[in-house]
């Protein structure tokens, strides 16, 4: 252990209580550009193509750009630097990555491709529903819903009544391409991607020549682009929260994907370089794909005499299925094009697919209890158990199932954005603030901070009127402030006094306000490259309290009909769907929660060498001040199990 002057930084940039090290074994990506496809690949799917043009068609057009840049800039951008440094820097997934910042942090680390294969292989079929002429969205919408999901046996109230055959087969053989994608390792699944991600990249420009030239199109331009209801970003708040869960979606983060992958980089990579290179890429491509889509519902709202695209009511994936087919099938060859296109949305599908599965097999691959288990064994494990949870996508309901779980995981990531951002940026070197300070500073910085925001939350989504609310919460979040600020203050007074001459005001306020994140930004950028300071603000002050209020501002969101839309979403029945959707919220609060409750839970997914990476420095005190040494703090035994006495080191 290294033995310095206490409440000092060590001389080297990354100290030995956090310094990681797995030599040269861990299986490495063949080159940037295969990280650069693989993280790009996860990165950009299903939502870029689908969502992210819903989303825009719903709130306002070109002024969902508002809410969903400052979303990519102020909060997208850091979570994936953050987990791409962290990743690298510890060489490790998710579990292993906030095991080594503190063990009770373990817990933060814990389908619809069926559909494609269906329609893609239905397009050979004696009854090409593709290949006929004159084939209107709204007719090509229905055929999607009730032919190939499978939706037209459906009663009233939408319980699933079947599996539909050919989507279980389908599932069945998606995932058997995912375990083949990923089985080999990342350098065989980082050459995999060139092809899954470089040819839809080909064939998205391709789609967009042929819907720009299409008559109309200029119409679905303009309501892309042009035609912007700024209205929407006030009558519809629940748009902010929404923007932040596409950001979250499209660039993979909260998910361990982007931590697993810069695992595999070599610890010198510029992770905040890659970070960039990635989120511009995957923006761009939603960008552009949203030019093909809104150019193609300009030409349907053409040809079936409407105003506006407006009127066509599309959303979810009969965006695309009810348009992008229409539009090519007015080419020559034109089915062909359509098996075109479903091929590239498999391929999208796919690579975000087995980016899932690398995040998991990174997390038990580093644990002592699947660390030795053969990687080919623990892909065909997890392929095997992933494809049986994907059969409620493959029934009549399949739609209703996605639709729900959809909604409710903007909740978990929100959730799990902000304990990652809480981890880095409060828990990171909260043992050595509690020995510098006292336990009782250090908990109350935390309480008044945060007490702050859910005290403002509680009261701006609890009152009924809106107006008070708002007053209401800026004062109680300012009240409880002040009074949490002057309670520190008569902590941090007394604390000087029982130690002349060690501090100062302004020396205590940056040990206790900014010496962790500046500890953080410094270890991190002594071995992955430049990070900015700025970014480590974000991550400790920023981007917390706003998750908080997004969340909060979700689950306050109102139907038509007035009720709450979190336990009643679209009106679909409680069970099974709302109560599926409200449990994947409360299993992750359960997960966070228990592991800093009961951290032994999740011994067995800690890593070998995870003991070593989390334990922290020993400092030996002046001479000055060793009388009055701060008291023992009770800690468990599994924390310090390996360390041995200060007297021993002093001896």
């Amino acid at each position: 252990m290294e033995v310095g002057l206490p409440f000092m930084p060590s001389s080297n940039k990354c100290s030995n209580a956090s310094q990681p090290s797995q030599g040269d074994s861990r299986e490495r990506w063949s080159s940037r550009a295969a990280f650069y496809f693989a993280a790009v690949g996860s990165a950009v799917g299903f939502g870029n193509v689908w969502r992210f043009p819903s989303l825009v068609y719903e709130y306002g057009g070109g002024a969902f750009f508002i809410p969903y840049v400052l979303a990519l800039f102020l909060i997208g951008i850091p979570l994936l630097v953050l987990e791409i440094s962290l990743g690298q820097y510890y060489e490790t997934g998710d579990v292993g990555v906030f095991g080594s910042i503190h063990r009770r942090l373990r817990g933060v680390g814990v389908s619809r491709l069926a559909w494609v294969c269906n329609a893609f292989f239905d397009s050979f079929g004696e009854t090409n529903f593709w290949a006929q002429e004159q084939v209107t969205g709204s007719e090509a919408k229905g055929y999607f819903y009730n032919e190939i999901i499978g939706m037209s046996t459906l009663g009233s109230d939408l319980r699933p009544t079947r599996l539909v055959g050919k989507n279980v087969g389908y599932s069945f053989l998606t995932w058997t391409v995912i375990y083949f994608c990923v089985a080999f390792g990342v350098k065989t699944t980082g050459r995999i991607t060139y092809f899954t991600m470089g040819l839809p990249v080909i064939m998205l420009f391709m789609f967009l020549g042929r819907a720009l030239s299409l008559p109309g199109s200029q119409d679905g331009i303009d309501e892309y682009i042009h035609n912007s209801n700024f209205d929407m970003l006030t009558e519809r708040p629940e748009v902010w929260s929404k923007a932040v869960s596409q950001i979250f979606f499209s660039l993979s983060v909260t998910f361990g994907i982007m931590t697993a992958y810069g695992s595999h980089c070599q610890q010198t990579e510029p992770a905040f370089i890659n970070s960039i290179v990635v989120a511009v890429s995957n923006c761009l491509f939603s960008f552009v794909a949203g030019f093909a889509v809104f150019a193609t519902l300009g030409h349907l709202a053409l040809i079936e005499n409407l105003e506006t695209i407006k009127e066509l009511e599309y959303s979810s994936f009969g965006l695309v299925f009810g348009s992008w087919p229409v539009a090519l099938g007015t080419m020559p060859g034109g089915e062909h094009w359509i098996r075109l296109l479903f091929v590239m949305l498999f391929l999208l599908g796919i690579d975000s697919a087995f980016s899932f599965m690398e995040g998991f097999l990174t997390v038990l691959g580093d644990t002592k209890l699947f660390g030795t288990v053969d990687r080919k064994k623990t892909s065909l494990t997890l392929a095997m158990c992933a494809f049986l949870l994907s059969l409620i996508y493959a029934t009549d309901a399949g739609l209703i199932f996605l639709d729900t779980i959809d909604y409710y995981i903007n909740f978990v990531m929100l959730l799990v954005g902000g304990f990652e951002c809480f981890g880095a940026g409060w828990v990171y070197k909260i043992e050595d603030q509690i020995e510098s300070l006292g336990a009782s500073i250090v908990m109350a910085n935390i309480v008044t901070y945060f007490g702050a925001f859910i005290l403002a939350c509680c009261l701006w989504f609890g009152l009924s009127n809106a107006d008070n609310a708002l007053w209401a919460g800026f004062v109680g979040l300012i009240v409880f402030y002040a009074l949490g600020t002057a309670f520190m203050a008569f902590l941090m007074d007394k604390r000087m006094k029982e130690y002349p001459g060690r501090w100062t005001w302004n020396s205590m306020t940056y040990e206790i306000q900014f010496k962790n994140i500046a500890t953080l930004q410094s270890d991190l950028s002594g071995v992955v490259g430049y990070l900015p300071f700025g970014w480590a603000l974000l991550v400790k002050f920023f981007i917390p309290p706003v998750i908080l209020i997004l969340f909060g501002l979700s689950c306050d969101a109102e139907n038509a009909n007035g009720q709450k839309v979190f336990g009643h979403y679209e009106g679909y029945v409680s069970s099974p769907y709302q109560v599926l959707g409200i449990l994947c919220v409360v299993f992750t609060g359960f997960l966070f929660v228990s592991s800093l409750v009961a951290p032994q839970m999740y011994a067995a997914l800690q890593r070998p060498d995870e003991e070593i990476m989390s334990k922290r420095s020993v400092h030996v005190a002046p001479k000055d001040v060793k009388e009055k040494q701060v008291p023992e703090i009770p800690i468990d035994a599994d924390d310090v199990a390996e360390e041995q006495p200060v007297e021993a080191m002093e001896a």
